[in-house]
């Protein structure tokens, strides 16, 4: 089996979309507007992919009432303090900040959705980036 999307039923799916590809360089691949609201957002790998859509049939998730260690979107980034700037001006808001021992640097966001949002400036990368 190889994994295909994660997929989350949330209150604005068109929004929360678009903000993802402004601002955390995710692309649509597949949207529609028919029945359900739904987005397909890829990472600019098009290794992973989340499923957003509002499928009122089903609770909507409310982020607000969730730690960000339930859940949370993780994003490598090459330099956390950047990217944390950069997102709380676009409406992120800061949970908190970690410096692990190894030299790493983790700061949690929640997305202006409410949504937990991580940035990894690993000193020990799971994986590289470009």
């Amino acid at each position: 089996m190889i994994f295909e999307h994660f997929a989350l039923n949330i209150e604005k799916p068109s929004e929360m979309a678009d903000w993802y590809v402004k601002n955390c360089g995710m692309q649509i691949v597949f949207s529609s507007d028919e029945n359900v609201v739904v987005r397909f957002l890829a990472d600019k790998t098009g290794r992973v992919v989340t499923e957003i859509y509002k499928n009122i049939s089903q609770p909507i998730t409310d982020f607000l009432t969730k730690h960000p260690l339930e859940f949370h979107f993780a994003f490598i980034v090459k330099n956390a303090e950047n990217e944390k700037n950069r997102l709380i001006q676009a409406g992120a808001t800061l949970f908190e900040e970690i410096f692990p021992a190894d030299g790493s640097h983790l700061v949690m966001l929640r997305d202006p959705f409410g949504m937990p949002l991580q940035l990894c400036q690993r000193a020990n990368p799971m994986m590289k980036i470009d």
